[in-house]
C-alpha cells in the first residue's frame, strides 16, 4: 500500500477514536450495573442527569456520527466501539418514526464487545 494511502486511512481510523476529553468523561464517571438485564444482556449504562450534560451530549454526538448501524434481534442501533468496549443508544434510524434528537437522549449504555449481539450471535450464546 502506498504510503499516502495508508497515511490517510490512518488519520480516518484516528479520527473516529474519541478526544481525550470523552475518553477521561468515560472512564470517570460511574456507570450504572444494569440488574434488570443481568442474566440475559450484562451491560452498564450511565444516565444524563447523573453525569456532566454537556460531555454525555458530545458522547452521543460520537456514537451517532462514528458508530456503526448493527442490529440488535431485528432492531438497528448504532454501535460505537473503542478499546473493546462497545458503546451505545436506544436510538432508531432517522427513517423510523421512534427516532428522536440527540439533545433528547437520556442513557448511554456499555458493555465489553464480546458481549454485543453480533458476536453471542455468531458464537451460539444468545440467551434463551
Amino acid at each position: 500500500m502506498p504510503a499516502r494511502i495508508a497515511l490517510i486511512l490512518y488519520h480516518m481510523v484516528m479520527s473516529n477514536r474519541l478526544s481525550s476529553e470523552l475518553a477521561s468523561f468515560i472512564s470517570s464517571v460511574e456507570w450504572t450495573w444494569a440488574k434488570t438485564y443481568a442474566d440475559s444482556w450484562p451491560h452498564h449504562y450511565i444516565v444524563k442527569d447523573k453525569v456532566d450534560e454537556n460531555l454525555f451530549h458530545k458522547f452521543v454526538l460520537h456514537i451517532r456520527e462514528f458508530g456503526e448501524w448493527e442490529l440488535f434481534y431485528n432492531m438497528p442501533l448504532k454501535y460505537y466501539e473503542e478499546d473493546g468496549m462497545v458503546y451505545w443508544t436506544m436510538v432508531p434510524k432517522d427513517t423510523d418514526p421512534k427516532w428522536y434528537p440527540a439533545e433528547t437522549e437520556d442513557i448511554i449504555n456499555k458493555c465489553p464487545a464480546e458481549s454485543t449481539y453480533k458476536i453471542r450471535l455468531q458464537e451460539g450464546t444468545l440467551p434463551d
